[in-house]
């Protein structure tokens, strides 16, 4: 029970529902209030298909270049802590990814979907999390769909973002932010320590 808690808020960390609430207002500023739930709605499902897509396939990539578990898991974990080092000590999530915004027509893929869901540090944690080598079928099931729940709560998040902005303001959500950030780090050190340990040990 405790792993399945664990991963969630790892998910959640790494997914950051919250921070992606000014990024979907900047985005869908121009459309009606009917528009902007279906965007929601869409760019979430398209993030989850996309990370769906990476638990599947991201463990073949993985084989196929011949990359050992321990070299996996100590780059992903230094990928995964210098992107939460951007959320700590950047800008911070909402405001570089408002500032990609070119097309207001296009927002429910660039950049509500990808990356503002579907992150790279989000497609990093998925596929660390459902390694062949390290979870049974059982836990990839179970971590995939702590993942589609995530992403449910971040559908809903963004339906209702105009009142959670004014409910907490845009430094509240960088805050958040910020501390999801620190949360992603500590998973991403125990990564890189693991995957040390188990290399020097074998």
């Amino acid at each position: 029970m405790l792993d399945i808690i664990n991963t969630f808020f790892l998910l959640f960390a790494v997914i950051d529902p919250i921070g992606t609430v000014p990024v979907f207002l900047s985005a869908t500023q121009n459309f009606d209030v009917p528009e902007k739930k279906k965007i929601a709605v869409r760019a979430s499902i398209t993030a989850a298909i996309i990370l769906i897509f990476f638990i599947v396939v991201g463990q073949l990539i993985i084989e196929g270049m011949e990359v050992t578990l321990d070299a996996f898991q100590i780059s992903g974990g230094i990928i995964l802590f210098l992107f939460a080092l951007t959320m700590i000590f950047g800008e911070g999530k909402p405001e570089n990814e408002i500032h990609m915004i070119k097309d207001f027509k296009r927002v429910t893929i660039f950049p509500i979907a990808i990356p503002s869901i579907a992150s790279p540090g989000a497609i990093m944690a998925v596929v660390l999390l459902t390694d062949n080598h390290m979870y049974s079928i059982g836990q990839q099931a179970v971590t995939t769909f702590l993942m589609l729940i995530v992403v449910a709560i971040t559908a809903v998040l963004l339906v209702v973002a105009r009142y959670i902005q004014s409910w907490i303001g845009e430094q509240g959500i960088t805050v958040i932010s910020k501390i999801m950030g620190l949360i992603l780090a500590s998973y991403a050190t125990q990564s890189i320590l693991s995957g040390l340990k188990s290399f020097f040990m074998s």
